[in-house]
């Protein structure tokens, strides 16, 4: 009868699925008064009533969306981690809002980063601190290639109007082109960080730490990590390292590499969580 039990027991366990590991939240898109523009943005926000600590993230120059996504792959993947730690995070399309394509390669560049990209910035933020659910004292910013560079302008003292609200929290800059910044005498308001690669052919971690550098002592806290053996886009997953070419989402004026380090990667994970929670 024991055994008749037992056996029983174990039939109805293995009919019983495992419960599969609940997904992610989906990205929705809002829409955001930025001057003559409405910027277009996906949002990824926790469950929940908050307030939740919010990232604005910044695409680099190839922008937000590929052909068959309305997020890519690298930002996706960022935007999810940041997710899965309990922080909302906001994805503006400096570019599709425009009606505009990747603007690597091109010269005369029709999205200003010190002009319009800065003011997405800007009114992406204003947007935030009307939300219920953000957390308006934990605003901070996040930017890769092209998008990295905007942020460096944004943070700038000169770029805060001091109308009593609250500041961003902190800012992340991945592999930013630092030439113009560190021409004018950058300094930041904010703690700032810039990751780059040590081998970057694309943007100057020679540049960007020379910036970094000169910041001291005028600035809030600001760091610089060089990954000596990594290159261009190392935080993204699974990818070679090659050439960029004409048609790459990395392509600028200039050639270079691109590719995945994975040590360097795993260490930004840890860096990038670190950061965001000070």
């Amino acid at each position: 009868m024991r055994l008749k039990s037992v056996f029983m027991f174990v039939t109805m366990l293995a009919a019983v699925p495992f419960a599969a590991a609940s997904p992610l939240p989906a990205p929705h898109q809002v829409e955001i008064p930025d001057g003559n523009v409405t910027l277009r943005a996906q949002l990824y926000r926790p469950d929940g009533d908050g307030p939740f600590p919010t990232v604005i993230a910044l695409h680099g120059c190839g922008g937000l969306a590929n052909r068959s996504e309305q997020v890519a792959p690298r930002y996706r993947d960022w935007a999810e981690q940041l997710l899965t730690s309990g922080h909302a995070v906001l994805l503006p399309d400096s570019y599709g809002s425009r009606e505009l394509g990747p603007q690597c390669r091109i010269r005369e560049h029709q999205v200003q980063i010190r002009r319009e990209r800065v003011a997405d910035i800007s009114a992406a933020r204003q947007w935030l601190v009307q939300q219920k659910w953000v957390a308006h004292d934990r605003i901070s910013l996040v930017g890769w290639g092209s998008g990295a560079a905007a942020l460096l302008w944004a943070v700038r003292p000169q770029m805060w109007s001091r109308n009593g609200e609250h500041d961003f929290r902190s800012a992340i800059a991945f592999y930013p082109d630092c030439r113009s910044s560190f021409g004018f005498g950058w300094s930041a308001r904010v703690p700032t960080l810039v990751l780059i690669g040590g081998r970057d052919d694309v943007s100057s971690p020679s540049v960007c730490h020379q910036m970094v550098d000169g910041a001291h002592g005028r600035s809030a806290l600001a760091r610089i990590v060089v990954y000596p053996d990594a290159y261009h886009g190392f935080d993204r997953a699974n990818l070679p390292l090659h050439m960029i070419a004409a048609s790459s989402e990395f392509a600028t004026d200039e050639h270079g590499h691109v590719g995945t380090d994975v040590d360097a990667r795993k260490d930004a994970q840890k860096r990038v969580a670190e950061w965001l929670s000070r």
